[in-house]
C-alpha cells in the first residue's frame, strides 16, 4: 500500500490537502471523485504562484529537454478537455480555458526552422497539439495585430490558456459538491512517531490518514518543525496586464518567443506580458522599476503595437522551483502518511491540474502509480532529513 494507508482503508480515507493553488486544489477535487473524505486548507498566501501566472498551456513549444518533465507537461495538456467537462458537469465552471491556439514567432527563418522540426515531432505523437502551421509575416500579423511586422511563426492550433484564479477557485468548488470541506487558514502537522497523523489548523486538530502538502515555495515553515528540508526556493515573477482601448483582444493567440518571456491574452480582453525570473529575492513582494522596465522592453520589442495600451495592474507570483526542470510528487520517504507536490516552477498551470490527480491516484492506490515514479524519485532526491539522533529526540522512531 501506498505511505500511510493500511490494507482495506481505501474506501473510508480522510486526506487533509494543504495549499489551495491549482495543484492541491486539483488534488482535493480528484480525491474527493475517487471517495475520500477531503479537507482542503488555503492560507491564501500573498505572492501564490497560481494567482498571478499567466497559465500557458502549450508545451509542444517548450525548450525543455528533460523528458519526464515534458511528458507530464504533454499529458497535462492532453488532459484538459477532461477536466473542463468534469468542472462543468459539477457546474463549478470552466476556468477560463480556451483553446486559443499559440504562435511561436521568429524573425530569425533559420531558428524558426529548427523550432518547426521540433514542434512538429512532438505534435505528431500528441493528437492534443492540433494542426501545426507555418505562417508568413502577414498572416502571423493578422493574427496578433500588435506585432512588429518583420516576425514570422510556427502557429499551435492545440495550444491554449488558463486562468489560475479561476481554475483554483472551480476545482475547489467542485471538491465541496462532492463532500470535500474547505478552510481558511494556516496548517501545523501533527505526528506520532515517524507517521503523520494530521494537521492543526489555526489551533484546530483534524485527524486523518493522510496529508498531502501543496504548499508552493513556503515550504520551510511547514515541514522544518517535522525535521524535513525540501529543496525547494522561490523565484519571483513580475507580470504585466494591459488592455487596449477599444480592441477585443480576447481571441488573439498566445505568443512563445522561446526567450523566456510570453504575451497572452484572456477573456476580459486583458493582455499579459511577462515575466521576470528573479532569483534570491525570496518572498519580497514588490513591483519593482526594473522588473517592470524589463517586461515592458520585451514585450514592445515585439508587439509595438502595445506602447498605447492601458496598464491595468501588475501581478507578482512566486515560483516554487526544485533542483532541476522534474516536479516533485508523492511520498515522503520514511515519514509515513506525508505526500509533498512542488517544485512545478512557471509550469505549474500547465502539470497542476493533472498532478493532483496523479498524487490523489498514489494516496489512495495500494501502490505507486507507475506515471508518478520518475517524480517520486525525484522527491526523494530533494528532501532532506534531520540526522536519525535528532530525529528520535524529536519523536520520530
Amino acid at each position: 500500500m501506498a505511505p500511510g494507508i493500511e490494507q482495506g482503508e481505501a474506501e473510508s480515507v480522510k486526506v487533509i490537502v494543504i495549499g489551495g493553488g491549482v495543484l492541491g486544489a486539483s488534488a482535493a477535487f480528484h480525491l474527493a471523485r475517487l471517495g475520500a473524505e477531503t479537507v482542503l486548507v488555503d492560507a491564501a498566501a500573498e505572492g501564490r504562484a497560481t494567482s498571478a501566472g499567466a497559465g500557458i498551456i502549450c508545451p509542444w513549444a517548450s525548450r525543455v529537454e528533460d523528458a519526464d518533465h515534458y511528458a507530464i507537461s504533454e499529458r497535462a495538456a492532453s488532459c484538459y478537455p477532461q477536466l473542463i467537462e468534469r468542472l462543468a458537469e459539477a457546474g463549478a465552471g470552466e476556468g477560463g480555458y480556451r483553446r486559443n491556439g499559440t504562435l511561436v514567432p521568429m524573425a530569425d527563418g533559420a531558428e524558426l526552422d529548427a523550432h518547426e522540426r521540433r514542434i512538429r515531432d512532438r505534435a505528431a505523437a500528441s493528437p492534443a497539439a492540433g494542426a501545426v502551421t507555418r505562417l508568413g509575416t502577414a498572416e502571423t500579423r493578422r493574427l496578433f495585430p500588435a506585432l512588429r511586422p518583420d516576425v514570422a511563426s510556427v502557429h499551435i492550433a492545440g495550444g491554449a490558456r488558463v486562468d489560475g484564479r479561476l481554475l483554483a477557485e472551480a476545482m475547489a468548488v467542485a471538491a465541496t459538491r462532492l463532500g470535500a470541506t474547505r478552510l481558511r487558514g494556516t496548517a501545523r502537522l501533527t505526528r506520532t512517531g515517524a507517521r503523520v497523523t494530521g494537521a492543526e489548523v489555526d489551533g484546530e486538530a483534524i485527524a486523518a490518514d493522510a496529508v498531502l502538502f501543496c504548499g508552493g515555495a513556503w515550504v520551510e515553515e511547514t515541514l522544518a518543525p517535522l525535521g524535513i528540508a525540501l529543496a525547494v526556493r522561490p523565484q519571483r515573477g513580475q507580470i504585466l496586464h494591459l488592455r487596449l482601448p477599444g480592441i477585443a483582444a480576447r481571441g488573439w493567440p498566445t505568443l512563445l518567443p522561446l526567450t523566456g518571456f510570453y504575451i497572452v491574452t484572456f477573456g476580459d480582453d486583458r493582455i499579459v506580458v511577462g515575466a521576470t525570473r528573479e532569483e534570491g529575492v525570496g518572498f519580497d513582494h514588490r513591483v519593482t522599476a526594473g522588473g517592470l522596465a524589463g517586461v515592458l522592453e520585451q514585450g514592445l520589442a515585439l508587439a509595438p503595437g502595445l506602447a498605447d495600451a492601458t496598464m491595468v495592474e501588475t501581478r507578482i507570483g512566486f515560483r516554487p522551483m526544485g533542483p532541476d526542470w522534474k516536479p516533485l510528487l508523492g511520498p515522503v520517504p520514511g515519514i509515513r502518511g506525508l505526500f509533498i507536490g512542488n517544485g512545478l516552477g512557471p509550469n505549474g498551470l500547465n502539470i497542476g491540474s493533472y498532478a493532483g490527480g496523479l498524487l490523489a491516484e498514489a494516496i489512495l492506490a495500494p501502490a505507486l502509480p507507475p506515471a508518478l515514479s520518475p517524480y517520486a524519485d525525484a522527491l526523494a532526491a530533494a528532501v532532506t532529513m534531520r540526522a536519525a539522533a535528532t530525529l528520535e529526540a524529536a519523536g520520530f522512531r
